[in-house]
């Protein structure tokens, strides 16, 4: 697979539809498979937290979730060819599992959340197996007991939404202990998943607006995430400077 190195940060170079195809791949593959999809924020993360940015690049599969990400590989001059959002690749692997009996398990958002997925879920995918919920209000020393709990529902594929990087190190320092096949890190998909909180309508999605509309309905993140894409783009351009 090849790879795009973004601010020392490893994004595959692949297309929505080969995500799909990878993780059913990994869903059957031994050991447990671990997936990331960072966007610029993540990445901008990782150049601070270096046990970040190590463990999105032992990822099974790392994908471009934000389209500054995609802009950022045109700048280095070796293009993506799409946004491989986690929420999409995740919905598509739902649907998917939906049809194989394979079982999954909900980890992560705010009591109760979980439980209205669950329940969101089993009405759009008829047949699907939703093993288990979790909240994502909990203690360290409660993860013995939730690693049990995963274990004990026999899930194949688990969605971790603790938000970044909470869920990433929590995949990654509970792996070896999981029996599932997959694991992804899929900030607030549960909480889209619920109708507790909205995606962008399908025209803001296609046109990369997405971020937007994210924008319009939560003005106070426009300061702080409106600073970080330039921030992000200007890192980009000096780093692909740097290797010249």
């Amino acid at each position: 697979m090849k790879k795009i190195d973004v601010l020392g940060v490893k994004i595959a170079h692949i297309t929505n539809a080969e995500a799909l195809e990878i993780s059913k791949g990994l869903l059957n593959s031994e050991g447990v498979s671990k997936i990331f999809t960072p966007n610029p924020e993540i990445i901008m993360a990782a150049q601070e937290d270096t046990e970040l940015k190590e463990i999105l690049n032992s990822a099974d599969l790392c994908t471009a979730d934000g389209i500054g990400v995609v802009y950022a590989s045109k700048i280095l001059g070796e293009p993506l060819p799409e946004r491989v959002a986690g929420f999409d690749l995740a919905c598509s692997l739902l649907e998917h599992i939906s049809h194989t009996g394979d079982g999954v398990f909900l980890f992560g958002a705010k009591p109760g959340v979980a439980e209205i997925a669950k329940a969101k879920l089993e009405s759009k995918y008829p047949g699907i197996k939703v093993s288990g919920t979790r909240n994502g209000y909990f203690k360290d020393e409660d993860c013995h007991e939730i690693v049990e709990e995963i274990n004990n529902s026999g899930a194949k594929l688990l969605l971790v939404c603790l938000g970044v990087p909470k869920q990433e190190k929590w995949i990654d320092k509970y792996k070896d202990s999981l029996k599932v096949s997959l694991c992804m890190g899929v900030g607030g998909t549960l909480d889209v998943l619920a109708g507790t909180a909205k995606r962008a309508p399908e025209v803001f999605i296609k046109l990369n607006l997405e971020w937007a509309y994210r924008f319009m309905k939560q003005p106070n993140r426009i300061i702080s995430r409106g600073k970080a894409l330039p921030q992000f783009l200007i890192k980009v351009i000096n780093s692909k400077g740097e290797k010249k």
